[in-house]
């Protein structure tokens, strides 16, 4: 099984196209009320959809980038506001929060080895 894309849904389009390039997706589809990114270094893809009723709610995205700090360096030159720094977390990932512009938490993160191979899976 493999996992093909997840939609979310946004208030305005262009906005969320800007903010979704900023972060380093690259643009595939894009329509009035919908559009579809392809998320560099995999196949998977990730949507928007026109919605006039958001309500973010505890779901978090989560993108993995094996140079994070850079990463966010640049999105904070960017003017991204980040809710966390990266922090090292005790499950052995670097971790920092941000919201895109409707609200919805996105988690960019280094696991390396952790990702898959959890110490704490060896328990």
């Amino acid at each position: 099984m493999n996992l093909n894309h997840i939609t979310i849904s946004v208030s305005d389009i262009q906005r969320s196209i800007d903010f979704y390039k900023t972060l380093g997706l690259h643009l595939l589809v894009r329509a009035d009320h919908y559009c579809r990114f392809i998320i560099p270094g995999n196949n998977a893809t990730f949507s928007l959809h026109l919605s006039h009723d958001i309500q973010p709610g505890s779901t978090v995205i989560y993108v993995e980038n094996e140079k994070l700090e850079t990463v966010v360096q640049f999105l904070k030159d960017s003017g991204i506001i980040f809710e966390q720094e990266p922090k090292g977390e005790p499950w052995l990932w670097r971790e920092a929060y941000l919201r895109d512009p409707d609200g919805h938490r996105i988690c960019l993160y280094y696991a390396g080895e952790s990702r898959l191979n959890p110490p704490q899976a060896g328990e």
